[in-house]
Parts: structure tokens; sequence; C-alpha cells
């Protein structure tokens, strides 16, 4: 497997220089400047790369090349959407830049309600609190039909921490779920995020379903042209939030996906943590189900509760059985290099990490600290060598 490391460029305190220090050879990163939807030029993309290779290492994984709001929600004309995002795939690919991670969740990516949850030992990590989601769909955003997505006992807890909390601690709550990825995409305020989700009104699971076969059949013949791996990444947390539908949360979504369009170039990114975070999955049977379309892997652990929370753990802790994960994934690999494949290796990087230690000194992109994901790469690459000699 290639060890990767996930980097934010301009946006991102962390310096290649440090990065070099983790043992990763590769670069995951994307163009987090450009705003979603416009094209990734010739130009820009070769800067990176350069400013990539130039610090010793290869750019392996796009991560992400947005797409646009009005593709999911199937707004208008939409040709000039999926054009340019075919010339920035093919503007990548004359880079020899050939995998590219997307997602397609509705308004807003990974979504938690606290970036700092105390853990054992003073660390913090990223935390979705059922009781706090309620309490901001509820009473914070005013949502109808909100209530109808959470239990009784939950409705309850919302209801006595919103009655309690100062406006300090909403405005906190708010900031937390807005947080997602850094870079050129929306953070909303209460009326603006209503007013987003206006933009969804009337668009239910099959309707969403919709706009992605129709995103795939866009841009799926072109990636094939090209040379590109597409892999969707799974939704965070894979389960429907603020009323929007969520469609990549289950082995069952990401069989729907493969068979849309039916093509090495439809592929899938397995985040161990996403998956893990839906009480349903299986995460090494998912992986073993898609794992010929798997072209990159984020390794991490969830912790789940039984009201719909759900916490970071430590790679080899939480939920979800890392060895058992990168057995299915190193055997996918063996298989590869013996029917040729010239894709044998699957990049894969450490995904989310605990603050922890000197880290509190700093401040980083939430979730993607130094020394909580260093962390987890040594403890990854010790498995992976472990089963390796076996």
């Amino acid at each position: 497997m290639i060890e990767t490391w996930r980097w934010y460029g301009e946006f991102d305190p962390i310096t290649l220089a440090e990065v070099a220090q983790t043992g990763a050879s590769g670069i995951v990163t994307a163009l987090h400047a450009i705003p979603y939807g416009e094209i990734w030029s010739s130009e820009a993309v070769a800067a990176r790369k350069s400013a990539v290779e130039a610090a010793g290492f290869v750019w392996s994984v796009v991560e992400s090349l947005p797409v646009h709001e009005r593709i999911k929600t199937g707004d208008g004309d939409l040709s000039g959407l999926f054009a340019n995002y075919r010339q920035s795939m093919a503007n990548l690919a004359a880079q020899g830049i050939r995998t590219i991670c997307y997602n397609f969740m509705p308004l807003l990516d990974w979504t938690r309600t606290d970036l700092a949850a105390p853990v054992a030992g003073g660390a913090t990590c990223l935390r979705f609190e059922a009781t706090h989601m309620a309490a901001f769909e509820i009473h914070m955003l005013g949502r109808q039909a909100a209530e109808d997505d959470y239990s009784d006992e939950v409705r309850v807890r919302a209801a006595a921490w919103f009655q309690q909390a100062t406006e300090t601690e909403r405005d906190k709550l708010l900031s937390s779920i807005m947080a997602g990825m850094p870079g050129a995409f929306d953070r909303y305020d209460i009326p603006g995020l209503r007013k987003a989700l206006a933009g969804y009104d009337g668009i239910d699971r099959d309707a969403l379903r919709a706009n992605y076969a129709r995103f795939l059949s866009e841009v799926v013949p072109a990636a094939e042209d090209l040379g590109i791996r597409l892999c969707v990444h799974p939704d965070d947390p894979p389960r429907d939030i603020l009323g929007l539908p969520r469609i990549v949360s289950t082995g069952a979504d990401l069989d729907w996906i493969l068979t849309a369009q039916d093509s090495p170039a439809n592929g899938v990114t397995l985040c161990s943590g996403s998956l893990g975070a839906h009480p349903g999955n299986d995460v090494p049977a998912i992986a073993a189900q898609v794992a010929g379309r798997i072209h990159f892997a984020h390794l991490r652990n969830v912790r789940k509760e039984p009201d719909g929370s759900f916490e970071e753990a430590a790679h080899l802790e939480g939920d979800t059985d890392m060895v058992a994960l990168l057995r299915v994934l190193l055997g996918e690999e063996a298989r590869r290099r013996a029917a040729g494949r010239a894709d044998d290796a699957i990049p894969f990087r450490p995904d989310h990490g605990h603050h922890m230690l000197s880290d509190h000194d700093r401040d980083f992109v939430p979730g993607y600290p130094l020394i909580g994901r260093l962390r987890g790469l040594a403890e990854l690459r010790g498995v992976i060598r472990g089963i390796g000699h076996v």
C-alpha cells in the first residue's frame, strides 16, 4: 500500500518539510482556493504538482475535485459545469495525476458537532453528538419535521441543552457544524442555511440518485478516455441530516453507484470512518464487496453510541476491526498483482487524528493535526508490515 498524507496547501499550517518526516511518500491535495465549478487551469495544476515534487513527494490523489451544488440539485443548464469538470480532469491527467476523490453529499461536507471533544489522557477528537445536532435542527434552525428524525429521549435532551446553552455555546455549535472543508466553499449563518436548504425542496433520495446518475454519465466516459480513476467518498455521517438525503452510506448504495456506470473509472474511496459510523455497516465486508473498485482508502476508526452519536477513536481502536480491513485491502493488492494490473498498490492515508501532545500549541485544519495522524500512520504501518510477515 502507498502511504500518503493529506495536505491543504496554502490553507495548511503543516509544511511539506514536516510531512517528509512522517515517512509518507505521496501527497493528497487539491486546489482549494478555486471556487466550486470553475476549471482547474493547466497552470494551477502544474504549479501545485511542482511544489509537491520539489519537496520530494508524488501527488498521488486529488482530494477533492468538488461537485458543484447545482449538479446535485439538477438546477438549470448544467452543460457548462459538466464541461468544466471534464476540463479539470483533462488538465490533471495531462500532469499525470489520475486518481480523483470526490463526494456527492448535499450542501455540507463532513459534519461534526464538536471539534475538540475530550478523550482519555488529555487529547481531543472530532465528535458527532446526536443531542446537539437535534438541538441545532429543532431549536436553532427550526426545521420542520426535524423532530421526526430523533428519538423521544434525544429530543428531550436536546430541548434541555438548548434551554441552558449560552449564546456562545450555540454559536460554537453552528461553527462546528459548518467547519467542513477549508478553501472556497460556503459557511452559512442560520438564515443563510435555511435559504440554502430551500434549494433542496422536493429533492428526495430518488431525485438525488437521478442527479448523481446524470453526473456519472457525464464524467465517467471522459475519465475512461483520460485514464483517470474517480472514487466517490462515502457520506459523513452516513445518515440523512438537515432533512437532506444521503445516498453513499451503505454497501447497497455503493453497489448502485458502481452499477450506474460499470467501469473501472467509476470507483470508491474506502473510508473506514464514514462507513464505520453507520450501525448496520460491516466495513471489512463492504471492502471485500467493492474491492476491485477501491482506488483510494481513508483509514480511521470511530466509536458509536446507541443514540446515533459517535466520535473518532484511535486508529486501531473503535468499532471497526482495522486488522481485518487491512487484510482485505492487502488481499486485493495481491489479486491485482496476480492479474498483472498496473494499479495494484492502493494509496491510503491516515484519516483524522486526535489532537494531542504539542499539537495543542498549534492551530490545524479540524481533524488534521500532525502528531495524531502520525500516530495513526505509525500504527497502520505496523499492522501492514505485520500482516506481510505472517
